[in-house]
């Protein structure tokens, strides 16, 4: 006959164990990996944000600090901010401004064309606005040519008229279609519209342009070669709102196709830009007569 169990409840209770304690290095860690969690995106954020204050020695500091495009940009903007409240004190960088003409980072020279259309007493802007209608980046031909208008200078006419233009992308390589944007699709300067899959890499093709991809020219799995068409990019409106506003003043008959086809009744097309298609058309107009 086998021994008698004890029940379970007649069972001795059991000492509570003990709760293990972090040591004083464990939460240190712990607390230190919290604090950078919060502390690495603010600093991400506050090196980034363009609407941070410079002071006049951080301002020269950034305009000439080459290794980081960022500070440059984040320097340009606040001579825009500055030449915005007429401080006098802004045209100390002007020089730089001219000399940032032929930087070699195009997001740094698109700013920087922008900004000498601003003050038209520049020294040295009318003649580094001129040379900028070369540029090998549409926008900041673009920009250039909208600037000269403010000079009262039409030299950069056909480049204005070329930003109410769509821009047709096309294959820089041999290659099979790996990905492509959907038509519609909202795209910023220099983001990707395709990927084209070549000698077993992966190439990313980018649009020139901010604006909406309005066709597309190849599909997925589809080999193209070099020179191809792969997309077609329609230009943005805040693009197509400044191009119709220098027309409107420097604006001649031949330029009347591109700017007539923002007057259509589209969706895509806001009604504070068909209007000022039609009143830049008055306008061509009436010069011609």
């Amino acid at each position: 006959m086998p021994p008698e169990q004890t029940p379970p409840s007649a069972l001795p209770d059991q000492p509570p164990q003990p709760r293990r304690r972090l040591s004083t290095r464990q939460r240190l860690l712990f607390f230190l990996t919290a604090w950078l969690i919060v502390l690495m995106p603010f600093l991400f954020w506050w090196n980034t944000w363009f609407g941070r204050n410079l002071s006049d020695k951080q301002l020269t500091e950034y305009l000439h600090d080459d290794k980081k495009p960022r500070h440059i940009q984040h320097a340009l903007v606040q001579v825009g901010e500055r030449m915005a409240k007429s401080d006098p004190k802004v045209k100390d960088w002007y020089p730089d401004l001219v000399r940032l003409s032929s930087h070699p980072e195009e997001e740094v020279r698109n700013t920087d064309a922008w900004l000498m259309g601003q003050d038209t007493s520049g020294a040295g802007f009318h003649q580094a606005l001129l040379k900028m209608l070369n540029d090998p980046s549409p926008m900041v031909r673009g920009n250039a040519a909208l600037s000269l208008v403010r000079f009262g200078d039409a030299s950069g006419r056909a480049q204005i008229v070329g930003l109410l233009l769509p821009v047709n992308i096309v294959a820089p390589q041999i290659g099979l279609v790996a990905k492509t944007s959907s038509v519609g699709t909202a795209v910023h300067q220099n983001g990707v519209i395709a990927r084209l899959e070549s000698n077993g890499e992966m190439i990313e093709v980018r649009s020139p342009i901010s604006g909406r991809v309005s066709a597309l020219a190849a599909g997925m799995g589809q080999s193209v070669k070099v020179g191809a068409p792969l997309a077609t990019v329609s230009p943005a409106t805040d693009q197509v709102w400044e191009a119709l506003r220098a027309l409107y003043l420097v604006g001649q008959a031949e330029d009347l196709p591109a700017v007539s086809r923002y007057q259509r009744d589209l969706p895509e097309i806001p009604e504070h830009i068909r209007k000022q298609a039609l009143e830049t058309e008055q306008a061509i107009r009436q010069r011609a007569r």
